[in-house]
């Protein structure tokens, strides 16, 4: 019995053996056999993967590093599919795994700061217009520098918002031109616009050249090729968006209930076939001819007609009956479905009309959601789900509805409503990424005035902005610093800026004064200046309160003070004009007595370019019209003008001396040209006129001075 197991062990060992030897021949010969095959292929350029390739190739032991996005180049990727092989050559996948941390140099912005370097143009390049609009917001922006050393991010002259190859406005052999750039780095540190990928008939997200590691702003991006923390998805906008300023969101009142003649409208083309067509094609669906009235034609293109189906011509008869502007201004809800690509002009048209956009574009990565929270502002719907579109926007309350068209407003004005508007908050969500410590969050993004105007380099605490006091529960400050600019010299005691100073000290709120002293005559002595409670401060220059303080902290957002002065447009000059006359309205309030938070002397100083402050400057002028000019802009609100009597005027424009401005006779014609400038540089005329003044209760009433608060007031 032992004799026969270890017989049949003997055996069993014996047969594995010959089954070891017999397949490890097979595998040895197709390895060789595989080996000569690939020589033979590398010598003619060519390479077969074997399907009995049973075991991996690993790399070499200690490879030396090579960056991620250039191993798709070597050899350990070439066991891929033909297909795979085109999507790795396309600038869609190549740095797909970008981030910031991986793909941008941040040395080059802490010397520095954020600077921005557009390329020289380059002579014959044709650059179409929306793309030269980017180009001169950047210019014109506190970002820019013409020194390249200098700069943080690179922005090429080239034109790259339309790389649809059958436009007109496509630029051919764009790959070798941009390679070709000095500074181009693989794309590191560059930022590309793009409006228009792809063509007919897939429309791909493809650019159509190497990006390397460039960030994209770019329209129409999809979240599967969207890369989080380094692009920035942009809105696809028409090449009559304006460059600077831009209209105001046609929310004119804030009517309750909040609901229009129309609860949902569309009206564009319809696509019989390929990408984009099938939710456009069953919006029939949901057309009630009512209250629900979704358009569409089949009606463009040259050869629409041989390709039209049954419902061609009724809808066309249909599309024609309506006015799309009368729909769009008359409707709560605009449904902003995908065209041929993800993004559509339909959104921004809805979002200025305060017509709240039910999104169905599946995939869509939507403008600036890094930093845009649009569940505030919109409807996210799923293209899967049209049916349930109607029912869905009529169980929304009127107050959420009410609260989604005032933040559509919002959003318009602050981000979308020019070319400028929509570069520098491009360029301010890379700020943010750059300088962390520092960036803005999302209240700030989220809520007037937005974060165009909050510069997070003045503070990081909300608390020191002006707009949010209500969002944290706090006061507004308990003191302030009266600044008085001084540009006449001191002849006697009763001269109105020693009154003001005298006025001030005596307030109770006031914890300093600060002199600044512009006049061409020398600093008085010490003793020519009043004896007051509280320091003085008097700064050499280069180149009744207590109401009024107590108004302020009201409104700490807006200057209140006490004379005004108006803007009107005057028809046969063409041009804006500027008054002083006693109106029944006012549009400005100078600075020379007035208060306003400290944040706008930052922003002044920072926000503003140095063209308009060195044109203040060599003027002497202007400075508060300047000043009003950028508040307004800001809130969107006029000045606020407390009590001033008439004799304010009249005793400064008294005043003989030759250093006096209001004795200077071009100093009138000075700030008519100012008004202009200004407003050619805002892109609007930010003014806003109110015919709203405030005074103190009692003010001015047949009761005994000692029963009002304010007396000294009326004295004033």
């Amino acid at each position: 019995m032992q004799a026969k197991k270890r017989y049949f062990i003997l055996l069993s060992a014996g047969s594995c053996l010959a089954l070891l030897f017999y397949f490890g021949g097979l595998q040895f010969r197709a390895s060789r056999s595989h080996s000569r095959r690939e020589e033979h292929s590398g010598r003619n350029g060519l390479h077969h993967p074997s399907p009995d390739h049973f075991w991996p190739r690993f790399p070499d032991a200690l490879r030396p590093f090579v960056p991620w996005d250039q191993l798709e180049n070597e050899d350990s990727s070439v066991h891929v599919s033909p297909r795979q092989k085109r999507e790795a050559n396309s600038s869609i996948y190549k740095g797909k795994k970008c981030r910031m941390e991986s793909c941008f140099d941040f040395t080059l912005c802490k010397k520095n700061g954020f600077k921005v370097y557009v390329y020289p143009q380059q002579k014959g390049e044709k650059i179409a217009e929306s793309y030269q609009n980017i180009l001169a917001a950047i210019e014109g922006s506190r970002f820019y520098t013409s020194d390249p050393s200098q700069a943080c991010l690179f922005v090429l002259s080239l034109d790259t918002l339309d790389r649809d190859q059958l436009s007109p406005q496509y630029v051919h052999n764009l790959r070798s031109k941009v390679q070709s750039l000095h500074l181009w780095n693989n794309g590191r540190n560059h930022l590309i616009f793009n409006l228009y990928s792809g063509t007919w008939p897939d429309y791909t997200e493809d650019v159509g050249f190497d990006i390397g590691q460039a960030m994209l702003a770019k329209a129409s991006i999809s979240t599967e090729n969207f890369r989080p923390n380094f692009d920035v998805s942009i809105p696809l906008f028409s090449k009559d968006h304006p460059r600077t300023g831009g209209e105001r969101g046609f929310l004119k009142f804030n009517t309750i209930p909040p609901l229009r003649k129309y609860m949902l409208v569309f009206k564009g083309k319809r696509y019989l076939t390929g990408i984009g067509s099938d939710t456009r094609n069953a919006l029939y669906h949901v057309h009630n001819g009512e209250d629900v009235v979704l358009l569409t034609t089949c009606k463009h293109g040259k050869d629409w007609q041989k390709h039209k189906d049954s419902r061609c011509d009724r809808d066309n008869t249909e599309y024609e009956k309506y006015d799309y502007r009368e729909m769009l201004h008359n409707a709560t809800f605009c449904l902003v479905p995908r065209g041929r690509r993800l993004g559509s002009f339909r959104f921004l048209e809805a979002l200025q009309a305060a017509c709240v956009p039910v999104m169905l574009s599946n995939g869509w990565e939507l403008p600036f959601s890094e930093v845009i929270n649009w569940n505030q502002a919109a409807v996210i719907g799923d293209e899967r789900l049209l049916l349930q579109i109607p029912s869905t926007i009529r169980s929304i309350h009127q107050d959420k509805i009410l609260a989604l068209r005032q933040q559509t407003q919002f959003l318009w004005e602050a981000y979308f409503s020019s070319v400028e508007k929509i570069v520098l908050t491009t360029l301010e969500i890379i700020q943010d990424r750059i300088f962390k410590h520092i960036s803005r969050n999302s209240l700030i993004w989220n809520k007037h005035p937005g974060g165009l105007f909050v510069l997070p380099q003045y503070s990081s605490y909300l608390g020191d902005f002006p707009y949010y006091y209500a969002n944290l529960g706090l006061k507004p400050p308990s003191k302030f610093t009266a600044v008085i600019h001084a540009v006449t010299p001191l002849v006697s005691q009763s001269q109105p800026v020693l009154k003001l100073l005298v006025a001030a000290a005596k307030s109770q709120y006031c914890a300093q004064i600060i002199v600044l002293w512009n006049c061409d005559k020398p600093l008085p002595a010490k003793h020519r200046w009043p004896a007051t409670s509280v320091p003085v401060i008097v700064i050499e220059g280069e180149s009744k309160v207590d109401f009024a303080f107590t108004v302020w902290q009201s409104f700490p957002e807006r200057i209140v003070g006490y004379p005004a002065r108006s803007h009107f447009w005057d028809n046969s000059k063409e041009r804006w004009g500027y008054t002083s006359k006693w109106t029944n309205d006012y549009s400005m309030v100078l600075t020379g007595a007035a208060l306003y938070h400290k944040y706008y002397h930052y922003l002044y100083t920072h926000y503003l370019p140095a063209s308009l402050k060195n044109m203040v400057d060599q003027l002497a002028n202007c400075e508060d019209i300047l000043m009003n000019f950028l508040v307004s802009a800001v809130t969107k609100l006029p000045p606020i003008k407390v009590t001033q009597k008439k004799q304010y005027k009249e005793t400064m424009m008294g005043q003989t001396s030759r250093a006096s401005r209001w004795a200077d006779p071009d100093h009138f014609a000075q700030r008519q040209s100012c008004m202009n400038t200004f407003a050619s540089w805002f892109g609007y005329m930010p003014l806003i006129h109110s015919q709203m003044r405030l005074d103190p209760v009692l003010f001015k009433d047949q009761v005994s001075i000692l029963r009002k608060k304010y007396r000294d007031i009326e004295r004033l």
